[in-house]
């Protein structure tokens, strides 16, 4: 299968033309010829099948034979803001496999303890595209700004809130709490984790505390432990 990201194609034509970049690497790396069938996902839930029709390696004209809309949607909705890592190629990684698994939604907050303050997303896009790729996913995760931990805690959220946090304190876990097919809103703190402060106005925002598990872990592989426990538990 040969899948190409091409958020801009309209379901109403019978024709796209591919963008030169993509047009380049179908023609001159894929090798692919008139004739080839190929895939497209927009990002918004739409898989074509397409026909290559003019195989030219600065605009490659494709024929739309077919549409799945809505494809392999799934049954719950999950948003989790983070803290960028020091290294950034560990957030990296979080981004390519939770797009893998599934995650509709990443925040990336600046925190009291955050080592790193600024986040360049244009990278972390292309990075989030591979992955879709590569998983054949026809929805595109959607990676916010960086914004401060305040301003996340300000934006209304219709869904469960939770915060996973280190602190000695009164924590649950989501096989407890987790309401299946839902909407859910993770916070994931910084190396030296969230702050008394920062817990205590989640908390008085609507956010419950939660553990993932006894271990310490780094803050992308906490993210990515939750991005797998709601997908899990969200399982039919």
């Amino acid at each position: 299968m040969q899948l190409f990201y091409t958020p801009d194609i309209d379901p109403s034509h019978s024709q796209y033309f591919l963008t030169e970049e993509e047009s380049k690497h179908c023609i001159r790396v894929l090798r692919l010829e008139n004739g080839s069938e190929v895939q497209l996902v927009d990002g918004k839930g739409g898989f074509y099948t397409a026909i290559i029709q003019d195989a030219h390696p600065k605009r490659t004209i494709l024929q739309i034979n077919s549409l799945i809309s809505s494809f392999n949607k799934r049954n719950h909705y999950l948003h989790i803001a983070m803290a960028p890592t020091k290294n950034i190629e560990r957030m990296e990684w979080f981004l390519e496999k939770a797009t893998e698994i599934g995650i509709d939604e990443i925040s990336p907050i600046i925190c009291q303890r955050s080592e790193r303050k600024e986040v360049k997303t244009d990278r972390l896009n292309k990075i989030i595209t591979s992955a879709i790729k590569q998983s054949v996913k026809a929805y595109h995760p959607v990676l916010n700004e960086p914004m401060s931990f305040n301003q996340l805690l300000a934006k209304p959220f219709e869904g469960q809130k939770f915060i996973a946090h280190c602190e000695k304190s009164d924590k649950t876990n989501l096989r407890a709490e987790l309401m299946p097919q839902g909407s859910y809103l993770i916070l994931i703190g910084p190396e030296g984790d969230f702050t008394p402060n920062e817990i205590d106005d989640a908390l008085q925002n609507g956010f419950k505390a939660i553990t993932l598990g006894e271990s310490r872990l780094r803050t992308e592989t906490a993210a990515l432990e939750a991005c797998f426990e709601v997908n899990f538990l969200n399982r039919g």
